[in-house]
């Protein structure tokens, strides 16, 4: 489990980059992983365009959940719906298949690789993207 609870994703939970409700918000979604208790909760706020503006989330879970929702919040302004679900699928794809992590801004995520081999882990990565796609309209 060490291997899970690296630096890196210590730091990235910390950072919290994008915690607290967000005020202006357009849409807010929660979602929970009743296996393990996680809950996210992503406020969104929309452009005209249909891309995030801003974002603002609340976790109440692991580190893991943490660490990946700071990620979003610091990436996810600019994204629209489609976007974010082709992060989510390729960091789906490197947690289940040893596909390589999401290039891009989005590397960081590849700070989850570890997770890969604890299957039970995988939803507490992913769930805070099943919270922001939600709110961002899919």
């Amino acid at each position: 489990m060490d291997t899970l609870y690296k630096t890196d994703v210590l730091r990235l939970a910390a950072q919290a980059t994008g915690a607290g409700k967000l005020a202006d918000a357009t849409k807010s979604v929660t979602v929970d992983n009743p296996l393990c208790g996680d809950r996210v909760t992503f406020d969104v706020h929309m452009g005209a365009n249909s891309k995030i503006v801003a974002v603002g989330h609340t976790v109440k879970g692991c580190v893991l959940c943490q660490a990946s929702a700071s990620v979003i919040g610091a990436h996810a302004a600019g994204e629209d719906a489609a976007s974010l679900e082709a992060v989510r699928e390729s960091l789906k794809a490197m947690l289940k298949q040893g596909a390589p992590a999401p290039a891009g801004a989005w590397a960081t995520l590849g700070t989850f690789a570890p997770v890969a081999g604890h299957k039970s882990r995988h939803e507490c990565v992913l769930l805070p993207f099943e919270a922001v796609i939600q709110a961002a309209g899919k």
